[in-house]
Formats: structure tokens, C-alpha cells, sequence
């Protein structure tokens, strides 16, 4: 880290891991743990391998000196701090991380401040050739969530608990830092906080008023800014701070040598008086008025410009170099991509605008788990980032891949950033949308269809019109913004090179996806070997000729295979790396189909996968059934042997994150779980209230096991009860928005 900006250097990279250890009564949620870090020495080479400069790296108090400074183990960070230090990365050194400290303290502990800067020199003392330290990450957010939320311990939930947990955090950076540079006064103070704004309709403008001064609290306090004249001077005394105590920052200050700016999707806030027009989860009650309260791209009819100009309020208010220390949002992988090119932008324009503008953190290196529910639990919620761990090891994102542009200032060039994201495309309400002249609006829009009209937009070209998987790939495509051109067989009838030739040569596609191909099935004029026939040509031959082109072209190719490429004989799920057995002739066609692709085009990515259901297809059998069972008719179904099942949105959602990530290989991707027919649709019915009385179990004598799948390369799909409730929820929104004794087939999106 330069002491001095010089505007012909370029813009530093930096990287974050997600290291959060907080704690919900008794009960403490670690981050490390849950992404497998703490017993991965080979990440920090991963890190490395981005063309980062500095990584946001944790010595933890909570796990290097539970009980006492004097039992601290320092083994774990013994090892990875050396070796970062050794591949030129330069470690940005957090000791807290939305945390409260070991058992026997917490945020509001008198001598909390006291003990975390004991144990800061202890660090200093262990590593006097570290230099950046940021001893409390988002003191003011910390604060918010434990004292006054009432999130996380002590689970305050007033003024006061908030207060006291914000002074002694702002105290402990100011002892931490002074006891570092006993050790090393060249030691630099990296100090981290959300960088928010509030918004609102002008009844709620003393509140917003309020929260807008609010969130410089932190960095005031460091700066020695907070005095009798200051804006919050009154409301601290309020919320029992002492004068002395507020003084006393002023007396000490401690100035940050990095402001460091952590920004996501939620930091800019609408408040609204208006709490009819919102949904119930959004409302709230502040100071005793009922407000509702919502990110501002989820309610403004125009967004916001973003983070630019709030990069600019900062520099403008501390006159001290900036950097954005978080910057990640949980999307889909085009979405994560475009954010972070926004973000990347806006700190470039806001150095060419004259700020101290030192770098951008892509945050969460390794993603990070459960942060929907604020980690107050367990529930498996996982948001990949430029490494995906759900695998056996770490496996990098296309967002690994743009890292290392940016680093190496090269232009990120990937397709899918053609389209703009999600929070300035007209789908992101969740209320009737505000339009509002306070606000200046985003040209993001607008520059996105001057750029359409300049240039070739790259689509996605999908085969398979008539099936259900090529029209859910359609309609999520066009949900997520990602160009696509979906062809018939009259279009492009994927066994004629020709034909192919032509649509490529029309499209110009980034990738195709093969999405036709079925089951011979033997109709009215069909012989059953000309059904055969037809089978080996649209599975086999199709799938080959498909990827032949696609690697003469060298675009990205995905084709679909089945489970019944397997016999089902195997005791457990089959993975990937399991040979072979097909017994029946549509296995035997998709067996041979990726043999040959494979052999076409190496980097080829073929998806096995099985029991397919949609909330967009009648067909299939969950539907049938609850059809049939809402018909008060008798329906039989399988009530012993278990299947692996996919629910068509998840998988469809995952493969374009694959494609987008250049992934190849066979992968085996169904939800997480198994049920027997029988169960699957027992329960479904349970969440729309169909009656089951005519459900009977009824196993088919002769017929072999279906196959199960499993996996050895990563469980990437939502568990299969996550998806049947999402599947029945989506139903019955369905059913409500149809006319009194109207049946259709609906496209709203999941």
C-alpha cells in the first residue's frame, strides 16, 4: 500500500475473505468454518493467483486467544500470513469481523476496548512486519445489528446498548492502533464501514435526515470530529454517552489512513410513510413512526447513480485516501460480474474527479453462507464469489476471471456484460414503483441501448424449442438479461452441419446449448425402429454435430444427458467418474453422445441429470398428478424406490452460471435429496391444500430401480425440499392470477 496516491499509477485490486464470526446467544456462526479456509493452507496460492495486491486477511481474537493472551495459539496464522507475505500479497489485518470478542467480553464490556488492544500488541508484537490493520470492521454496522437490532449478541435493542457498543468499538480501534505502533509506527489504520444513504418521501425527512448523519459516526469519531458542534452531539448525550467520553475521540484521534467503503445493493435506503404500498416484512416502526423501509432498486422508478457519487460525499468530507473495501452482490454470476465492473468504473471516475481513490476488495474470495438471514442460522444459504467451495476444493467463477483483468488492466470482455443488471432492469419492483425528482437518475439505461444499437449483441443459442427445457432456458435468459435466440428444428435441425453452420454464422452466439433430444417415443405413424432411429439422430449424432461446431467456432457448448446412462444397480448414487451401464436405448444414445463429444470438443460441458419438474409444464408427473388427484381420481404412484429430481428453474439457472464460468466436463447436477415418487407428490399436495385421498403406493412389479445421481464434483442445487416449496408457491400464484375455470400454461418467472 503506497503512502502517496499518484494518479498514473493504476487502480489497486484487492480481495476480501468472508471471515464474519458472530454470535447469537450462546451461539457463535463462523464463517471459516462453514467455507472450509481454516483447514485450507493451498487457498492463500489460490488468492494469490488473482493479481491481487492486498487481501482483507483475519487474525481473529475469537480464535487465536479465546481464553487469554497468554494461551494464544498462533499456529493458523503462522502459517498463511509468511506465505502471503512470500507471493507479494500484502495482508490487510482484521481482528474482529462483525464480532464481539471471546466469551468473556462483548460490545458493551467497559473493558472491551482495553483487552482487544492487548491483544492487538500481541499481534504487532507477533508480526512486527505487518503494516495495515483494520482491528474492528464496521464498527457503526456492528453497532447497529447488536445493539439496536437486536441481531446479534448483546441484543440490544435501544439507543443506549447501540451507542455504548459503537463508543467502545471506536475506543478499542483507537487503543489497537496505538499499541500496533508501539510495535511499528508505521502501521496503517484501514477503517471500514458501511458506505449507505437514505432517501425517503419528505414526510419522512427528519429520519432520513437523522440516518444520513448517522452513518459517518464511525469515522468521525476517529477523526476527532465529534464535539459540541457536531450534527449528533445531543443525541449522543441522549443515548448516555458522556461528554468526557465523546471528548475524548477529539483528544485522541486516530484518522484513518484508508477510509475504507464497503457498499452492496443494500446500502442506499428508501423510507416511505406510505406502508400500504409495501410488503409486511418491509415495515417498520422508528421513533414511534411506522415507516417502511426498502434497498432504493427494489422501489425507485429511476435508480440511483450508485456508488459514485457517495465515493465522492466521502472524499469530500475526510479528504483521505479511499478504498472500497466490500464490493459484491448476491446475484446470479452475470449479475456479480456486472456489479463488480460498475463499482470497478465508478472508482475509476471518481479518481479522474480528483478523489484518493487507492483500490477495489472484491469481497468473499470464497463466497459466504446464510447472510439472507443476517447468520443468525444455519440453513445452507450459499453465495458463491470468485471461488465456488461447494466442490471437493475451491473452484474459481468467471468472477476469478475478471479479477485478473482488472488486475492486469486488461479490458474484461465476457459476453453476459453486454447486458446491464438487474437493479436498472424494469423487474426489480417489489412494490408500486416511485418516481421521484430528488434523486438523480442512473444513465445506465440509457448508455446500455445507445451501446445495443453500436455494436452486435452476442446471444446464447439454444436448440429445442419445442421442449420444456428450451423454453425454460429461454424465459430465464430473458429474465436474467442474457441474449439468446431459442430454434426449432425447422431453424436449425442440429443433425445438419449446414443448418448449424447457417445459425451460427446468423447468431454469432457465445455458447450453445443443446437442449433437444428425447426418449423415443412411437407415434401413430411411427414403426418402433424408426422411432430409434430418430432417437440416435437427435441424441447422438445431434449432440456431435453441435459440438463440432461449437469448437470450430470456439464458442461455449452444453449439452444434457440422463441418469439412464446408468443401469441402477449400484447400492448408492452414481457419480460422475462411474463407468457407464445403459439398459435402454435412449441410454445407450446419450452414453455414445458424450463419448463423442468429448472426443469433438474437450471443453464441452455435459450435464446429467433426471426427473425433471416445472411450475411451467403440465406434463410432467408431479403435475399430472396433482391435476388428476384435484379431479377426485385415483392416482398410483411408486411409494418405495426413490428418485433424484430436478426442479427445471434451479438446474437451468446453475448451467448458465456454468457457462458463464467456462466450465467443462460431465457434472451431475439434480436437487439435493431423494424421494420416491409417492412422497414427492404427498407433499407438494400438502403445500397447496389438493386432497390425497386417492394417492395409492403402488410399486411396478419388473421394473428395474431408477438410477440415482450423486456428485463428487459439487452440490450446486437447492435441497429438494427448498425447491417443492418454492415449485408449490409458484403454482399457486399461478392458480390466482388464472380466470374462474381457465386452465393455461403460465409464464410467470420464479
Amino acid at each position: 500500500m503506497t503512502e502517496q496516491n499518484n494518479m498514473a499509477d493504476p487502480l489497486q485490486l484487492w480481495g476480501g475473505l468472508e471471515c464474519t464470526i458472530n454470535r447469537v446467544t450462546d451461539t457463535y456462526f463462523s464463517q471459516m468454518e462453514r467455507n472450509g479456509h481454516r483447514e485450507r493452507l493451498e487457498d492463500i496460492d489460490r488468492f494469490a493467483s488473482l493479481g491481487i495486491s492486498a487481501i482483507r486477511y483475519p487474525v481473529l481474537w475469537e480464535c487465536t486467544a479465546p481464553e487469554s493472551i497468554e494461551d494464544a495459539d498462533w499456529s493458523w496464522s503462522d502459517a498463511r500470513l509468511p506465505r502471503l507475505r512470500e507471493l507479494g500479497v500484502e495482508p490487510i489485518v482484521g481482528l474482529i469481523h462483525h464480532g464481539s470478542g471471546p466469551q468473556h467480553t462483548s460490545l458493551v464490556d467497559p473493558d472491551f476496548a482495553d483487552k482487544l488492544a492487548a491483544y492487538a500488541g500481541a499481534v504487532a508484537a507477533r508480526y512486527p512486519w505487518l503494516t495495515c490493520y483494520t482491528p474492528v470492521n464496521e464498527p457503526l454496522t456492528t453497532a447497529r445489528f447488536s445493539g439496536l437490532a437486536g441481531v446479534w449478541y448483546p441484543h440490544g435493542s435501544d439507543e443506549a446498548t447501540f451507542v455504548r457498543a459503537l463508543l467502545n468499538q471506536c475506543r478499542a480501534v483507537v487503543l489497537s492502533m496505538q499499541a500496533i505502533r508501539a510495535v511499528n509506527p508505521q502501521a496503517k489504520l484501514v477503517q471500514t464501514d458501511d458506505l449507505s444513504r437514505t432517501y425517503g418521501t419528505p414526510e419522512m425527512g427528519e429520519i432520513v435526515e437523522f440516518f444520513n448523519e448517522r452513518r459517518w459516526l464511525s469515522w468521525d469519531l476517529l477523526c476527532g470530529m465529534v464535539d459540541p458542534s457536531h450534527a449528533l452531539w445531543n443525541y449522543l448525550l441522549e443515548s448516555g454517552a458522556t461528554a468526557e467520553e465523546l471528548l475524548w475521540f477529539r483528544d485522541h484521534p486516530c484518522p484513518p489512513d484508508v477510509i475504507g467503503v464497503n457498499y452492496y445493493i443494500t446500502s442506499e435506503r428508501w423510507l416511505d410513510h406510505r406502508v400500504e404500498r409495501y410488503p409486511a416484512s418491509h415495515v417498520h416502526t422508528y421513533r414511534g413512526i411506522r415507516h417502511a423501509d426498502m434497498e432504493t432498486a427494489r422501489v425507485l422508478a429511476n435508480p440511483t447513480p450508485g456508488i459514485g457519487p457517495l465515493l465522492m460525499e466521502v472524499w469530500e468530507r475526510y479528504r483521505r485516501p479511499v478504498a472500497i473495501t466490500e464490493a459484491h452482490i448476491d446475484a446470479n454470476r452475470e449479475d456479480q460480474l456486472r456489479w463488480l465492473l460498475e463499482v470497478w468504473k465508478a472508482a475509476q471516475a471518481a479518481r479522474e474527479a480528483g478523489a484518493d481513490m487507492r483500490a477495489v476488495t472484491v469481497w468473499a474470495l470464497l463466497g459466504s453462507y446464510d447472510w439472507n438471514c443476517l447468520v443468525t442460522a444455519c440453513k445452507g444459504y450459499y453465495e458463491p464469489g470468485p471461488f465456488d467451495v461447494r466442490g471437493p476444493a475451491p473452484r474459481p467463477t468467471a468472477v476469478a476471471t475478471m479479477m485478473r483483468s482488472l488486475a492486469t488492466g486488461a479490458p474484461p470482455r465476457h459476453p453476459v456484460l453486454q447486458g446491464v443488471g438487474w437493479w436498472h432492469r424494469p423487474g426489480r419492483f417489489l412494490c408500486p414503483p416511485v418516481a421521484t425528482s430528488s434523486i438523480p437518475a442512473s444513465l445506465a439505461e440509457r448508455q446500455q441501448a445507445k451501446d445495443d444499437a453500436q455494436r452486435h449483441v452476442q446471444p446464447i443459442l439454444i436448440a429445442g424449442a419445442s421442449g420444456a427445457l428450451g423454453a425454460v432456458f429461454a424465459q430465464l435468459c430473458a429474465a436474467r438479461n442474457i441474449p439468446f435466440r431459442i430454434t426449432s428444428r425447422a431453424e436449425m435441425d442440429v443433425t445438419d452441419p449446414a443448418a448449424v453452420e447457417r445459425a451460427i454464422r446468423r447468431y454469432r452466439p457465445w455458447a450453445i446449448v443443446n437442449a433437444a433430444g428425447s426418449p423415443p417415443r412411437v407415434g401413430e405413424d411411427d414403426a418402433a425402429d424408426d422411432a430409434l432411429a430418430r432417437c440416435y439422430r437427435e441424441n447422438c449424432l445431434g449432440a456431435t454435430v453441435l459440438a463440432l461446431a461449437a469448437l470450430k467456432h470456439e464458442i461455449q457448448y452444453l449439452m444434457f444427458s440422463s441418469a439412464e446412462v446408468f443401469d441402477g444397480q449400484l447400492e448408492r448414487a452414481y457419480r460422475e467418474s462411474d463407468p457407464v451401464s445403459p439398459r435402454s436405448a435412449f441410454g445407450r444414445h446419450k452414453a455414445q453422445a458424450e463419448q463423442r463429444v468429448l472426443l469433438a470438443h474437450p471443453g464441452a460441458l455435459i450435464v446429467r441429470s433426471s426427473g425433471f419438474f416445472s411450475p411451467w409444464d403440465e406434463g410432467h408427473l408431479l403435475a399430472r398428478s396433482l391435476r388428476e388427484l384435484g379431479e377426485g381420481r385415483i392416482v398410483a404412484l411408486d411409494g418405495e424406490r426413490p428418485l433424484s429430481l430436478t426442479y427445471l428453474p434451479d438446474l437451468v439457472n446453475t448451467c448458465l452460471d456454468l457457462a458463464i464460468d467456462g466450465e467443462r466436463g460431465i457434472w451431475h447436477l439434480t436437487n439435493q435429496g431423494s424421494l420416491d415418487a409417492g412422497s414427492m407428490v404427498r407433499m407438494t399436495a400438502g403445500l397447496l391444500d389438493v386432497d390425497t385421498a386417492g394417492l395409492r403406493d403402488e410399486t411396478p412389479p419388473g421394473n428395474p430401480a431408477p438410477a440415482l445421481l450423486g456428485t463428487e464434483r459439487g452440490a450446486l442445487l437447492p435441497t429438494l425440499d427448498d425447491a417443492l416449496q418454492r415449485y408449490a408457491r409458484t403454482v399457486a400464484v399461478q392458480r390466482q392470477a388464472l380466470p374462474a375455470g381457465v386452465e393455461r400454461r403460465s409464464r410467470l418467472r420464479v
